[in-house]
């Protein structure tokens, strides 16, 4: 088995609510994880639950260490009233604020700190909230902390289909389908018109659904995408890479999480983190892998976000000019920008 297909069987069984298991130790997600299937993993009922450092120490479980790790394991002891209703509880921090206190929790070391910090990073890469019951399974999907690690950087990318796309004021454009090996997930490139030789002007559009599709005000993406593809077709031709990494990489319902936490206040920042992810789950190692398919070697990038600069550069993407992306607030997305710029290092 390909490490692509390992990582992409033990996402859809963590999505399915079913067991996975890495090294020696078993994990089911607090998320999608019935309660039916906890008794049915967890017979005894004593099975601790796992969930990021971040988010223990919102909780605050984790010591200063602890808490200064984003990404790092902390296992909660199992108690008689931690069912699957009181773990979401812990997990969800969009429950932080109407759930009544719940009662002692207590903190223990992580045996298999290796182990427990893949189930964590799997978790995310799955979209689910990195929150997971330690248990003992029979028959549960095997995967190897060493693929977990390797997943988040897409070495190749696969042309999986392409076509003529007439887009409306664009000169002719084509659009390429590719497929992650890692995770399955489908991206696109949207080639448009021609660009002779010199290194095109690329556009990296992470997708966003309530922007793109619905016109949400919260963000500025919709606006960001229909000027991008106009820049393009001005230029004469172009990329644009539609990449699925929803909510910066959390998936739609975290970003949905993340938005109902900044209604009570919080920024973007600190309501991913909230949940339990870094400030920007993205990964460019596929974009940068779908533009060497296309034999794109070296580009002017299109983006206000350094990040997306050294993400190409790192992957191997030569970037020799950036070119700024700034679109109008609103009162909505007045303070997402504002926060973009001096929290994530965006540029003017």
């Amino acid at each position: 088995m390909t490490v692509a297909s390992a990582i992409e069987r033990a996402i859809a069984a963590l999505r399915a609510g079913r067991p996975v298991r890495i090294g020696t130790s078993h994990f089911l997600s607090v998320e999608t994880g019935s309660q039916t299937g906890l008794d049915l993993f967890d017979p005894d009922h004593s099975a601790p639950m796992l969930i990021s450092a971040q988010r223990a120490a919102a909780l605050g479980l984790a010591n200063e260490k602890d808490a200064a790790r984003a990404t790092g394991p902390v296992e909660i002891g199992h108690c008689d009233w931690l069912d699957k209703e009181t773990a979401m509880a812990l997990a969800d921090p969009g429950q932080d604020f109407d759930r009544g206190p719940l009662g002692p929790l207590s903190a223990i070391p992580v045996e298999k700190g290796e182990q427990a910090s893949a189930a964590l990073t799997l978790a995310r890469l799955a979209g689910l909230l990195p929150a997971l019951w330690i248990v003992d399974a029979q028959g549960a999907v095997e995967i190897d902390v060493s693929d977990i690690e390797g997943a988040a950087s897409a070495l190749s990318a696969t042309i999986v289909a392409r076509a003529r796309l007439p887009l409306e004021g664009l000169p002719p454009s084509q659009m390429v389908a590719f497929r992650d090996p890692a995770t399955g997930e489908e991206h696109v490139a949207l080639l448009v018109g021609a660009f002779g030789g010199k290194p095109p002007l690329v556009r990296l559009h992470s997708e966003c659904l309530t922007g793109d599709v619905f016109g949400s005000l919260k963000c500025d993406c919709g606006p960001q995408l229909k000027e991008a593809l106009k820049i393009l077709g001005a230029e004469g031709g172009g990329v644009l890479l539609y990449l699925r990494q929803e909510g910066r990489g959390i998936g739609l319902a975290n970003k949905l999480r993340a938005y109902a936490l900044q209604d009570r206040g919080l920024d973007t920042v600190d309501a991913n983190r909230r949940l339990g992810f870094a400030d920007d789950e993205r990964n460019y190692g596929m974009a940068a892998a779908m533009l060497r398919a296309l034999g794109i070697g070296e580009v002017r990038l299109l983006t206000n976000n350094p990040g997306k600069v050294a993400g190409l550069k790192s992957e191997g993407v030569a970037v020799v000019e950036r070119v700024s992306h700034h679109m109008p607030t609103n009162p909505h997305n007045a303070d997402y920008i504002a926060t973009k710029r001096e929290r994530s290092g965006h540029l003017g």
